[in-house]
């Protein structure tokens, strides 16, 4: 492989505090203003200096660290972050030497710079020492023969004299003095509860920039930078791939939505350029300032930032809000982040946020901080049921879930964030360039999300309300796709299998019943003959079955029965229980099973608090028949199981039929108009728990 030539320089300092980022960011700025092409990075997983950097390379701000990505992962990373660039300026963490806890210097500076073999250049704040300066700089050098301290940039200097009395007891090391900087507040970032504020909420970041790649120009020796950067050796990688990490399926490209703006300015850059390369469309949308989620989102994901400076602003955003909650309920893939998680509440600081989980969330005094080994708890979006993952935590907020949901992760013996199929949402930080499968099942999840049934692939937008209007008072009503099941369109040459079984019409002897029953039609009808037929041939007392106007009017009692506080419809399935169910103004959750395996219902996938579960049996379109048993595992006090059944008297034997036999809680839905070709005559019925029949009743 051909040695790649790659010029760079890692700063770095004794402790935290002494400027890395103020020269770091000074120099990239000052370097790019010269003419050269800047790549800037940071070691370790901090995300708002390389804002900072990016705002001074105009290119993305990198993150090197072995622990989030790997030891093998750090170089070709930095290679492919620097592709195009003639130097690269990378930003220690902390002091030179100080890296994960307990892990003897494991992801520290020094770490980054001997994996990379990148010199080093120690940024020295002396405004509390003189002459000890020397001492703590030649104990750096000594420390680690491995990592080579080519320069030293003095920072925050009193005066002429001091600097003089500090460069005097450097001479002798013979380590080049680069630079001095005296001491100027002005071309400090400001700082909150965790740290610097972001470049992206700063709007006089770029002017302050300015001033400091001026202020370095002038007190650091540029010149000198560079020639100590091309003394590093090439480097023996032609750099990090997303395209040979993920693969890109031919056809249609899912839309990912990714929260930006000032409220979630964490993530790394790679994330996008996985889904990317996995075959996604990624599309930022502003959770502060915009009414609804990108055309077409088929994937959420809500990264890092600060949501508890900006509760006010985000939770007054009622359209995005309802929006979210509506694409996470539907089952659309969703990945949440620390911010996001917080976002996905019920409430932040007593705000009201998204409402997708059942959890609340609040600031603390104690700041949550440092890396993490994870576990994943349960199969989930993000992982399978004991994979290994590596991130970061980095919050003063709690969240405190009102209901037991699977968690995503297990940290330490501690059950972390909230997992479903569809969803991962936790604290954790995950660099997607360590964990490339992550980014893999996060795109397939939106492709299938994108190409499913009409009702999954529309659930997002149109489930919120089956009937809309443009906005304008005179406006006639939009009819909901949800709602359009293609009968109107029946014509000569055309069969409509979603409503009839059998596209040679009803039998003679069908069609001679129904022309008899017109002489009837004077009188309002009498449920009871058939209601006894029905029991009878099911074997169920006659207060437990309910005729009805097809199955579209029970779902629609059904829906109207109870204020269901966490409705559930698995999918594939038949559109009138979502339809129902919006109508009525729940939002149902959706539960999707999957094509890869066989379309087998998980009864472990259904969250544990809901108290509606929708299932088709066997399922439309599909025609796969889920046994007795796991049907009947669904049960439970407190919830009720509908079973669509429409289908099922056309299956021979009927197996996993549950209409002949009770049980608390539930409900089958027949449809008679399938079976027998018959969609202008509405006919089904319901037999049940005579409970709930009764109020259907």
């Amino acid at each position: 492989m051909t040695p790649v030539p790659l010029p760079r320089v890692v700063v770095a300092a004794p402790a935290s505090g002494h400027g890395k980022t103020t020269v770091a960011t000074g120099l990239m700025a000052a370097l790019r203003q010269r003419g050269h092409v800047v790549s800037g990075h940071k070691v370790g997983p901090d995300f708002i200096d390389p804002g900072y950097h990016a705002l001074a390379t105009h290119r993305p701000g990198r993150n090197l660290d072995p622990h989030l990505v790997g030891v093998d992962r750090v170089e070709p990373l930095l290679v492919h972050g620097a592709r195009g660039a003639d130097i690269a300026v990378i930003e220690g963490v902390m002091g030179l030497f100080d890296g994960r806890l307990g892990h003897d210097g494991f992801a520290s500076t020094a770490h980054v710079a001997a994996l990379t073999a990148s010199p080093v250049i120690l940024v020295v704040d002396v405004s509390h020492a003189s002459r000890s300066v020397a001492a703590l700089v030649h104990g750096l050098r000594s420390f680690d023969p491995s990592v080579r301290v080519a320069g030293v940039v003095v920072n925050k200097a009193g005066s002429a004299r001091h600097a003089a009395e500090v460069l005097d007891a450097l001479a002798p090391l013979g380590i080049p003095v680069i630079g001095v900087l005296q001491r100027d507040d002005g071309i400090v970032a400001p700082s909150r509860h965790l740290g610097l504020v972001p470049a992206a909420e700063r709007p006089e970041a770029a002017a302050t920039l300015d001033r400091l790649a001026a202020r370095v120009a002038t007190a650091v020796d540029l010149d000198a930078v560079v020639e100590i950067a091309r003394t590093a050796p090439p480097l023996a990688t032609r750099g990090w791939r997303p395209d040979e990490e993920v693969e890109a399926p031919a056809g249609h490209r899912p839309t990912v939505a990714v929260a930006g703006g000032r409220a979630f300015t964490f993530r790394y850059a790679e994330t996008d350029e996985l889904l990317r390369a996995a075959g996604c469309d990624v599309v930022p949308f502003d959770p502060l300032t915009d009414a609804e989620l990108p055309p077409g989102t088929s994937g959420l994901y809500l990264g890092g930032g600060f949501p508890e400076v900006y509760a006010g602003d985000l939770s007054s955003n009622d359209r995005l809000r309802a929006a979210v909650r509506d694409a996470v309920r539907s089952g659309m893939p969703t990945v949440a982040e620390c911010a996001g998680l917080l976002y996905l509440c019920g409430s932040l600081e007593g705000r009201p946020m998204v409402g997708a989980l059942d959890a609340e969330a609040r600031m603390t005094s104690r700041l949550t901080l440092g890396y993490r080994d994870a576990v994943v708890a349960t199969d989930h979006l993000a992982g399978r049921a004991g994979a290994a993952v590596t991130g970061h935590e980095f919050h003063r907020t709690t969240v405190t879930p009102t209901a037991a949901d699977p968690a995503a992760y297990l940290i330490e013996d501690r059950r972390a964030g909230f997992a479903t199929p569809t969803l991962s949402a936790s604290y954790l930080h995950v660099h997607w360039a360590g964990h490339p499968a992550m980014a893999a099942r996060f795109a397939d999840a939106a492709r299938q999300f994108a190409s499913s049934t009409p009702a999954a692939a529309s659930s997002s937008r149109a489930t919120r309300v089956v009937v809309e209007r443009s906005g304008d008072p005179g406006d006639e009503p939009v009819e909901s796709p949800l709602t359009y099941h293609g009968d109107r369109e029946l014509g000569d040459g055309l069969v409509d299998l979603a409503v009839n079984v059998h596209p040679e019409g009803p039998p003679a002897w069908l069609v001679e019943a129904l022309s008899e029953s017109l002489r009837d039609v004077a009188r309002y009808p009498d449920q009871s003959t058939a209601a006894d037929a029905l029991a009878t041939l099911h074997g169920r007392p006659v207060r437990e079955v309910l005729v009805t106007a097809g199955a579209a009017e029970a779902f629609t009692l059904l829906a109207r029965a109870r204020r269901w506080q966490r409705p559930v419809v698995v999918h594939p399935q038949f559109t009138e229980p979502d339809a129902a169910l919006a109508a009525a103004g729940h939002r149902p959750h959706h539960v999707v099973c999957r094509p890869e395996d066989g379309f087998a219902l998980r009864p472990e996938e259904i969250p544990g608090d809901a108290d509606l579960v929708v299932v088709g049996n066997p399922t439309n379109p599909t025609g796969v028949l889920h046994d007795e048993t796991t049907l009947r595992g669904l049960l439970r006090p407190g919830r009720t199981v509908v079973v669509d059944e429409a289908f099922m008297d056309t299956v021979p034997g009927e197996p996993g039929a549950l209409v002949g036999a009770g049980a608390p809680g539930l409900v089958v839905v027949r449809s008679l108009t399938k079976l027998w070709a018959i969609p202008g005559v509405r006919a089904g019925y319901v037999v049940g728990d005579p409970a709930l029949v009764d109020e259907l009743r």
